[in-house]
């Protein structure tokens, strides 16, 4: 089944998931970005609306559609892909919000399956920065964390949390872990 090569990489925003996807890159890994970020980074020269600040709502159906092609690209190669971030985040985006979860979100969350072990980031201070795309706090990072991680519990996934390390040895620890 393709999808047992389809892992997400999770957690709050600032806790060194995309650092953790751009070193699997490196290593000749297929990943996919971080739908929200790309979004954002779109979105802002344009001043589009399909932002977290403007339209919540219009920003998770684009995360969800931008989720739901990087799901399907996944499942076209060979080999293990690494999500940075996945479907169930945007149900946990959505509750964070105080939205509610569309019927198509929860059919899409059912359909599409990642590997069951999903590795979280745990929010870690020491290395929240903001950005032009991270416009959150450290709280609203930990409430994201909490959020995300409940979405994925609550659909059968396994949280395998990733050690607060530098990117080299948490690097070592998912490769081990879905090695085994």
């Amino acid at each position: 089944m393709p999808e047992k090569d389809c892992f997400v990489l999770t957690g709050g925003p600032g806790a060194g998931k995309t650092t953790l996807i751009s070193a699997l890159a490196a290593r000749g890994y297929r990943t996919s970005p971080e739908a929200g970020r790309a979004i954002i980074r779109l979105q802002t020269p344009i001043n589009g609306r399909a932002v977290p600040w403007i339209d919540p709502a219009l920003f998770a159906e684009l995360m969800l559609s931008w989720d739901l092609q990087a799901y399907e690209d996944g499942l076209k190669g060979r080999g293990p892909a690494f999500f940075d971030r996945g479907i169930p985040d945007v149900l946990g985006y959505l509750r964070l919000s105080g939205l509610p979860a569309p019927d198509h979100l929860t059919k899409a969350i059912a359909r599409c399956r990642y590997n069951r072990r999903v590795f979280v980031c745990p929010p870690w201070r020491a290395i929240f920065a903001n950005d032009t795309e991270r416009r959150q706090t450290f709280d609203e990072a930990e409430r994201t964390y909490e959020a995300v991680t409940r979405a994925y519990a609550e659909h059968g996934y396994d949280l395998i949390e990733i050690p607060k390390v530098p990117v080299e040895k948490r690097l070592a620890f998912v490769l081990e872990q879905i090695s085994g």
